[in-house]
């Protein structure tokens, strides 16, 4: 919405956004200089948050697809171990991820509530057994 992108257009190859976490400053949209100064990370630290970011893609959309869902974009944190090391550092749920039905489009995440079109739930326990379907077949 925000470039006024159509939705269900795909961006090939994927788009990576900072964004600012800052409840108070509503998690503003930032760029590779903000987060240098503000979140006190390198050149070579956001070259690895984008690298970590593509494969965490990566997998999610080839977990996802085995469960007849299409991953549409989510966001991840990041944050460092005592040692300096980035890690991804928050859950990856259908509250971080916009999926939808692959066969179907049917919107499979946080926006059936959003949009108050759906039993968040029931859709949550959904995703859930695909997943659970898909894990038990390997």
């Amino acid at each position: 919405r925000r470039l006024a992108i159509q939705e269900k257009t795909v961006l090939q190859p994927p788009i990576i956004e900072l964004f600012y976490k800052n409840d108070d400053l509503d998690d503003p949209l930032i760029n590779d200089d903000h987060a240098k100064r503000l979140a006190n990370v390198t050149e070579h630290d956001l070259d690895k948050i984008k690298i970590l970011a593509l494969k965490i893609n990566e997998i999610l959309k080839r977990l996802f697809k085995q469960t007849d869902l299409e991953l549409v974009d989510f966001k991840l944190e990041f944050g460092r171990l005592n040692d300096g090391t980035i890690v991804l550092a928050d859950e990856i749920s259908p509250d971080t991820c916009r999926l939808w039905d692959a066969t179907t489009g049917e919107k499979m995440d946080k926006d059936v509530f959003r949009e108050d079109i759906g039993d968040l739930i029931a859709t949550y326990e959904t995703i859930l057994q695909r997943l659970e379907e898909s894990i038990c077949a390997k």
